[in-house]
C-alpha cells in the first residue's frame, strides 16, 4: 500500500471573530489564499492536483454551494480540479486530511489539497436560523445541545474546578504569545491583504480599512489566572447544571475565522521528486460519546487510533488537542495521562481561536513543523466535536 505524505502546509493567521480582520472576507477568499500558498510553497506544477477536500462546519450563506468547488474557483485553478466539502464540524479540517490520504493509499490519487476553513463572522448571528429536528429530538434529547452547556456538565460531572480551569487558560496565553514573539508560527502562516470593517463603540459601522493581516489576533499577552478569575461565567440558564458555575470568556475558544491547507501526495513520487515532507499519514479515528458531554471525545478517540497504530501515550513525543474549552481540555489531559509538556506546547484555541472547520487542518500543520523542530517522531491531533464525537490522528516526521 502507498504512504501519503503531507509535503506543505499553509494558513491565514486566525482573526477574531465580528469585529476581526476578516469580518468581510467571504470563505473561499481565505481557503483559495491558502490554497495558492501550499502550491507555491510546494513547488509542485497545479495541473497535477487532482482533487481538493475541504472541511466546513457552518455550511450556508457564503459558505454554502459546495464550498470545496468554490476554493478552486476562488484561487483560480483549473476547472478540471473538482472540489468538495465535509462537515464533521469541530474535526473537519482534519478529516479532509485523513480522507485525501487514504485516497492516495488505495492508490485513487496521486496529489490533493485538503484542509479546512470557516468564517463565523459572516454565518453566525443572532438572528441566524438554528433549525432543530424533532424526529432527532425524540430518541436523543440532547443533540443539539449547546457546547459551551456541555462544557459546564463536564466540569461538574468530573470535578474541574474554575480555579483550574483559568490557570490552564492562563497558560495557553503565555504559551501562544512566547511562540509568536519567538516566530514559531512564521512557517505556517500565509499573510493575506484583506479589507476589514470598522465599527464604533456603539455597534454602528464606521468605513473600512484594508490591512495585511499576519498574525494571530487572539492572543493576549500579559493574562493570568488571577485576571481570568474575575470574569463572570457566560451560560445563564442551564438545564442540567447550575448556571454559569465555570465557563468564561476567558477560558473557553474564541469564536474565530481563518483557513488552512496541507498538499498530501505519495510519498515515493514526493521523495523522489526532492519534495521536503513534513510528516507521513498514519491515522485517524473518531468515536462517539453522550452529546452532553461531548468534550470529553478525545478520551475515546485517541485510545483507539493509539491501538490500530500499536502505539501507547508515551510513545507520543507531542499532543495538539483542540481547546474548545479549558474544562474538557483539562479532563482529557488528566484522563489520558498526558504530560503537560508534550500538549498544546505553543498554546491552544483558548489563545488562538477555533475556526470550527480550519482547526484540524491548523493544528495539523502546527503539529508537524513544531514536532519536527523538536525531533518528534510521533505527533497525534486531536478534538471533541460538536454532537457529542472525538476525533484523532496520527502523523509520523520525516
Amino acid at each position: 500500500m502507498k504512504e501519503a505524505a503531507i509535503v506543505a502546509t499553509a494558513r491565514t493567521p486566525v482573526g477574531k471573530a465580528y469585529r476581526g480582520a476578516f469580518n468581510m472576507t467571504e470563505a473561499p477568499a481565505m481557503s483559495g489564499h491558502v490554497a495558492n500558498a501550499v502550491i507555491e510553497r510546494s513547488g509542485i506544477d497545479p495541473k497535477r492536483i487532482e482533487d481538493l477536500f475541504l472541511g466546513c462546519g457552518n455550511q450556508w450563506l457564503t459558505q454554502g454551494y459546495n464550498l470545496g468547488r468554490l476554493t478552486v474557483h476562488a484561487a483560480g485553478l483549473s476547472p478540471d480540479i473538482p472540489g468538495f466539502v465535509l462537515d464533521r464540524k469541530c474535526s473537519s479540517g482534519l478529516n479532509a486530511i485523513a480522507l485525501a490520504a487514504r485516497s492516495i493509499m488505495a492508490g485513487d490519487h496521486d496529489v490533493l489539497l485538503a484542509g479546512g476553513v470557516e468564517n463565523i463572522s459572516l454565518t453566525i448571528h443572532k438572528n441566524t436560523p438554528r433549525y432543530q429536528n424533532e424526529s432527532v429530538k425524540a430518541k436523543q434529547p440532547d443533540a443539539y445541545i449547546q457546547m459551551i452547556e456541555t462544557a459546564e456538565i463536564v466540569a461538574e460531572r468530573y470535578g474541574v474546578s474554575r480555579v483550574d480551569q483559568d490557570a490552564f487558560a492562563a497558560e495557553s496565553q503565555r504559551r501562544a504569545a512566547e511562540a509568536i514573539e519567538q516566530g514559531r508560527f512564521k512557517d505556517e502562516i500565509a499573510p493575506m491583504a484583506v479589507e476589514k470593517q470598522l465599527y464604533e463603540k456603539n455597534g454602528s459601522k464606521a468605513g473600512t480599512e484594508k490591512l495585511t493581516v499576519a498574525t494571530d489576533e487572539g492572543v493576549r499577552a500579559g493574562t493570568t489566572a488571577e485576571k481570568l478569575a474575575g470574569l463572570n461565567p457566560v451560560w445563564k440558564d442551564g438545564e442540567f447544571v447550575k448556571p454559569g458555575q465555570f465557563i468564561t470568556a476567558g477560558n473557553a475558544s474564541q469564536l474565530s475565522d481563518g483557513a488552512s491547507m496541507q498538499l498530501v501526495m505519495d510519498a515515493a513520487t514526493a521523495r523522489n521528486e526532492g519534495q521536503n515532507i513534513l510528516g507521513l499519514y498514519r491515522g485517524f479515528q473518531v468515536a462517539g460519546c453522550a452529546p452532553d458531554e461531548m468534550g470529553i471525545g478525545p478520551v475515546f478517540a485517541i485510545p483507539k487510533l493509539l491501538e490500530k497504530a500499536g502505539l501507547k501515550i508515551s510513545d507520543i513525543d507531542l499532543f495538539e488537542i483542540n481547546e474548545a474549552f479549558a474544562s474538557q481540555a483539562i479532563y482529557c489531559q488528566r484522563k489520558l495521562d498526558i504530560d503537560p509538556a508534550k500538549l498544546n506546547v505553543n498554546g491552544g484555541a483558548i489563545a488562538i481561536g477555533h475556526p470550527f472547520g480550519m482547526t484540524g487542518s491548523r493544528l495539523t500543520g502546527h503539529a508537524l513543523i513544531e514536532g519536527k523542530r523538536r525531533g518528534a517522531k510521533y505527533v497525534v491531533v486531536s478534538m471533541c466535536v460538536a454532537g457529542g464525537i472525538g476525533a484523532a490522528g496520527l502523523f509520523e516526521i520525516v
